[in-house]
């Protein structure tokens, strides 16, 4: 039996494609606002970390 028989078998089974999208979008805008909400000074400090041994 081929895997896309077992998902026509789940009832309501074409909300979960819709359900990660969501979960997708909810946690980049998330990121996006902690990142542009760092102080400056963590940023720089983050940004040298590479360079100091």
């Amino acid at each position: 039996m081929k895997f896309i028989n077992y998902l026509k078998t789940i009832e309501d089974v074409s909300i979960y494609p819709m359900i990660t999208l969501l979960l997708f979008v909810f946690i980049f805008i998330l990121a996006t606002i902690l990142v542009f909400a760092k102080d400056k000074k963590t940023i720089a400090r983050i940004k040298n970390l590479p360079l100091e041994g």
